[in-house]
């Protein structure tokens, strides 16, 4: 079965046909009005999760408390509240924004790379590979790099992973759909394997950070770990979009790709890199959070095409909308108790992906 699980989008060089350009204004149109619903959503996300919680702080005392910090009038809270919001709160709501906007614009990527709906880096594997990386820097003592010692282990580990993905998954030049999900187990149940092996060795102030990793979490946010991975995820943000263009002549096939100026091996080499950056720096501080990938950039795409100029930053916009939400309802839904993130987005992530999955088979006849 080929790896095409959708169509590809429009290109400017289809020519001056005025249905096209008419299509093309209409997918602009949508696009726009898109972005500035997620952006909408994003900032309300923002300052309901910075007010809500076991100590309440109301919306208008959030917006006059950073007003006062960046100079713009406003006052300050009283000593509990300016703790609560400045130390526990908005590290957090930071730590989401770069671990959603990572994981969402690393599904993106990685469904142009793969040329598959289906491709996310927690179901193929590479979010448990870069966990093994992250629990063995752990386990292990490491800290040859202060702060950046988990995250750097995390993306060699990552990377490792997601080339030996990208090989296995390879037939014939294309990449099949059964091949890359069984990859996946086989990966998840090996790093699995190994992350146990940790465990088993560890002592148990090891096993409390490295079960933070298994399950996913925000609840250990901190302004250090935010500046520790905000280099990464920033960087990986800022190269994908110019890399929108060529998924979208890739998404026509190889060869036509090819013909039209793509340096195919060369395009797949740098975007396997900026996913194992991206989801390096996500599972660093926030462990193994799988299905955002999967879910945010498929929803994008059905709501106005698959044209990655829209669908790269789109995607990296919904999934901090995603974390940020999620994040607000791990520890609110169950309060006082706070429910493992990677839990929460697993469990609404598993039946969508089992949709998907099913969608995929009867469009395309079947898995051979």
């Amino acid at each position: 079965m080929t790896a095409t699980a959708y169509d590809a989008p429009a290109t400017e060089d289809d020519g001056p046909d005025p249905g096209a350009t008419d299509t093309r204004n209409r997918v602009r149109g949508r696009a726009f009005v898109l972005t500035a619903a997620l952006a909408a959503a994003l900032l309300v996300g923002c300052l309901l999760s910075a007010g809500l919680g076991a100590y309440s702080i109301p919306l208008g005392d959030v917006l006059s408390s950073v007003q006062h910090r960046i100079g713009l009038g406003g006052h300050a809270l009283d000593r509990v509240g300016e703790s609560v919001l400045w130390n526990v709160r908005l590290p957090r709501v930071v730590l989401a924004l770069l671990v959603g906007a990572s994981l969402g614009c690393a599904g993106a990527l990685m469904q142009g790379v793969f040329g598959n709906p289906l491709a996310e880096p927690g179901v193929i594997g590479i979010s448990s590979g870069a966990a093994v990386g992250a629990v063995a820097s752990i386990a292990l003592g490491l800290n040859f790099l202060g702060n950046w010692t988990i995250t750097v282990c995390a993306f060699a580990a990552g990377l490792a992973t997601v080339l030996l993905v990208y090989t296995l998954s390879r037939s014939g030049g294309r990449t099949e759909v059964v091949t890359l999900i069984l990859t996946g187990i086989a990966v998840n149940a090996f790093a699995g394997a190994l992350i146990g092996l940790f465990i088993f060795f560890a002592d148990n102030a090891q096993i409390t950070q490295i079960t933070f990793w298994q399950l996913g979490s925000l609840a250990q946010a901190t302004w250090p770990k935010v500046l520790a991975v905000l280099p990464c995820a920033v960087l990986g943000l800022l190269v994908a979009p110019f890399y929108a263009r060529k998924l979208d002549l890739l998404a026509l096939g190889e060869r036509p790709a090819r013909h039209l100026g793509v340096d195919v091996e060369r395009l797949r080499i740098v975007l396997v890199l900026v996913v194992a950056l991206l989801t390096a720096a996500a599972v660093a501080v926030a462990g193994i959070i799988s299905f955002v990938g999967l879910l945010v950039p498929h929803l994008l795409r059905m709501a106005n095409g698959p044209g990655h100029r829209f669908l790269v930053p789109g995607s990296a916009l919904g999934g901090a909308l995603v974390l940020v939400a999620g994040d607000l309802a791990a520890r609110t839904v169950a309060d006082p108790a706070e429910l493992p993130l990677g839990v929460l987005t697993a469990l609404f992530g598993s039946p969508f992906f089992f949709w998907l999955l099913r969608r995929t088979r009867r469009k395309q006849g079947g898995w051979a």
